[in-house]
């Protein structure tokens, strides 16, 4: 790392030799040398910085800075999982859940039991699981002798990935995987539970807990209490290791401004998915005599309801624009499932999958090492080159124009469009512009992603940092804007001036002293 921090600086103006050699236009060498310049910077010292840039109707490298070095990508990881998906499963794949019943029916009896089947689909919110319960009661059947069994077989039962960290196991972006889960929110945050807290009657008094989905599974301990008007929200809920119960405490500001809400990942998926199940089937009149178990649907079984989720073109926004590490390892087991029918879905069938369909977009898998989906794992390993080649190759395919429209767009307010990058490059000539995805782990900065410059012409790039001992995103988002800057007929020189004149402010976001996606932590984007 010593040697690679040394030679940063040289090798970029080295590279800018060659590079300005080659350029068709004065424009692109005008860029070639601002790249240079902006990867100069000494915060990058010590650090392994790449970045390729691509004109996006020819595929021509026009600027290549350690494009070939292996980094670790973060949720840039996401890039690669999205496009696979879309390959092996396609914009229209929806993921079902299943009730059917054993034994026989008479009337509104059924001597068996109910099975709950699922297949992964991270839209089963409170709601969903309120509407799968109403199908059931509309068939007519009223009681169940038997169990309840929750069938969770249609993916491996290996619950978290590789090197997650585990003091983040209680945070909703690292949650359990299973193939029955629950989302806690509209934004489909599967696998947690969203606490909001509200101050009580007065200062002093213990504050109020709405849990998002109600439930009778996970154990909710209130330490909150009310603070004086105008004093700071300090809530903060942790779940234990191992545990099913989370510990709210802290204080909530009596009369608040806005609301504050904790998502915390629950230790069993399955288990709080069939205990919202159960309970939606209470409050729709339909009674299960036995247990809750968990279970594999026999063969045999009568079908009562097929629950279809929105198709994978509409679940993108939520999983790109909003960084979702759930859907990305969810729809990694999906593509193992698919690949390999019959057989459980698997983090190791999923990453098969996927290093094939990226291999036939054109991808050199050669110097691809993937340890999940999602990008949390440091497992990682890829270069910049191959990330702007699966950019390039993506164009040709028929679900481009869903995918762009599901990533991130720089600078745009509204959390459904700008996502990640709705505070970063704001008032520069990228906001609005620039369509990209983000990566962010402590030690890890990646963005990646399609840019028009001045003359109208789209360039695909992709810039990892790794190793930099602070943030160094704003470095990143200042090469963006200079791809956004470019393509007018101008000096080095000049661009480099107009560069300087526009503010590109940082935007770093920490939990627990660790940095993270600005979307892992409740309104921080």
């Amino acid at each position: 790392m010593a040697v690679a921090a040394v030679a940063v600086t040289g090798t970029a103006f080295a590279l800018s030799t060659v590079n300005a050699a080659s350029a068709d236009t004065t424009a692109d060498a005008a860029l070639v040398a601002t790249l240079d310049q902006v990867f100069a910077d000494p915060r990058l010292a010590g650090s392994t910085t790449g970045m390729q840039v691509r004109d996006g109707a020819t595929g021509t490298v026009i600027y290549s800075h350690n494009a070939d070095q292996r980094v670790i990508p973060a949720s840039n990881e996401k890039l690669l999982t999205s496009a696979a998906a879309l390959e092996v499963l396609g914009a229209s794949y929806k993921f079902h859940t299943v009730a059917k019943y054993s034994g026989k029916r008479s009337g509104t009896t059924v001597t068996g039991n109910l099975y709950l089947h699922g297949q992964g689909d991270p839209t089963m919110t409170y709601a969903q699981f309120d509407a799968l319960a109403a199908a059931v009661a509309k068939t007519g059947v009223k009681k169940f002798t038997g169990s309840l069994v929750a069938d969770d077989s249609w993916f491996d039962r290996v619950p978290l990935g590789l090197d997650w960290s585990w003091q983040d196991e209680p945070y909703f972006d690292n949650a359990p995987i299973s193939a029955l889960t629950v989302a806690a929110d509209g934004n489909y945050n599967t696998g947690a539970l969203s606490i909001v807290d509200k101050p009580g009657t007065a200062a002093g008094k213990a504050g109020v807990l709405t849990v998002t989905p109600a439930n009778s599974v996970v154990t909710i301990v209130n330490h909150t209490v009310t603070g004086k008007q105008g004093s700071a929200n300090t809530v903060t809920a942790t779940r234990a290791h191992g545990s099913n119960t989370i510990t709210v405490s802290g204080s909530t500001p009596l009369k608040p401004t806005a609301t504050h809400t904790s998502v915390v990942a629950t230790q069993d998926p399955t288990k709080l998915a069939i205990g919202v199940f159960r309970d939606a089937l209470k409050r729709r009149g339909v009674t299960i005599t036995g247990a809750t178990t968990t279970g594999t649907t026999p063969s045999g079984t009568t079908l009562l309801t097929d629950h279809a989720s929105i198709p994978l073109g509409q679940l993108l926004p939520y999983f790109l624009k909003l960084s979702n590490n759930g859907h990305a390892e969810l729809l990694t087991k999906a593509m193992g499932r698919a690949k390999t029918p019959g057989s459980a879905g698997s983090w190791t069938t999923g990453l098969a999958a996927s290093t094939g369909a990226l291999k036939q977009l054109g991808v050199d898998t050669s110097k691809i090492t993937m340890g999940d989906g999602s990008g949390l794992s440091r497992r990682n390993w890829l270069t910049t080159g191959q990330i702007s080649a699966l950019l390039n190759a993506a164009q040709t395919r028929p679900w481009f124009a869903t995918w762009y429209a599901a990533l991130p767009v720089a600078g745009d307010p509204n959390p459904l469009v700008g996502g990640t990058l709705r505070s970063r490059m704001v008032g520069t000539p990228a906001a609005g512009n620039l369509h990209g995805k983000t990566g962010t782990l402590t030690g890890v900065n990646a963005l990646s992603g399609y840019v028009k410059d001045q003359s109208g012409r789209t360039l695909v790039f992709s810039s990892v940092s790794n190793a930099a001992p602070a943030s160094v995103a704003d470095i990143l988002d200042r090469a963006a804007v200079a791809l956004a800057s470019s393509g007018a007929a101008q000096s080095a020189t000049l661009m480099q001036r107009k560069l300087s004149s526009i503010e590109v402010k940082p935007h770093v976001v920490t939990r627990d002293g660790e940095e993270v996606e600005c979307s892992w932590v409740p309104n921080a984007c």
